[in-house]
């Protein structure tokens, strides 16, 4: 019996929806310093369930467009521009079911908020010290102009799980 996914060695990409594709274009290359690296679409389909069994969207929904970002020298971003007739407007938040945020490593966590601040990015509240397994490390989180969470991290001289923390060290 498999302890997990049969071959699986990494995140390949990350694909979300967003309200206005040049905007985060925008966001993603000018602001956070992705690369953009090409575009497809549209993609949709005029009959049948096509679109409700591969993709989970109305069978009418139509992507008019999506952008792939590189972000670094890991991460893949597939950013999409959809039209659905029962499209939801509202970003999740982390307590929503389907609540998510994309985390990225700096080296200097304060510099990179002092920037973010002057890009004019909302930044919520002060970075916050991890404690446990995580002690170590600093974050806070920021959002993207349309509203989706992104994390800052730091830990520049490791977190304790990398230093051996055990579980029993605390009971944070």
């Amino acid at each position: 019996m498999s302890a997990g996914l049969p071959g699986l060695t990494r995140v390949d990409h990350i694909g979300f929806t967003v309200p206005d594709l040049e905007q985060a274009r925008h966001f993603l290359v000018d602001v956070l310093g992705c690369e953009y690296m090409y575009s497809l679409g549209p993609f949709g389909h005029d009959e049948g369930d096509w679109m409700s069994e591969h993709l989970n969207v109305h069978p009418r929904a139509v992507m008019e467009r999506l952008h792939f970002f590189r972000c670094g020298d890991q991460a893949i971003f597939e950013v999409f521009r959809y039209t659905a007739p029962d499209q939801a407007d509202s970003v999740p938040r982390n307590s929503d079911i389907g609540g998510h945020h994309i985390a990225l490593y700096v080296d200097d966590l304060d510099t990179a908020i002092t920037y973010l601040r002057h890009r004019g990015v909302t930044v919520l509240g002060a970075p916050t010290t991890s404690k446990g397994p995580s002690e170590g490390q600093r974050w806070v989180y920021f959002l993207a102009p349309w509203g989706m969470q992104f994390e800052l991290v730091s830990y520049p001289r490791g977190k304790a799980f990398d230093r051996g923390w055990r579980p029993d060290d605390d009971h944070a």
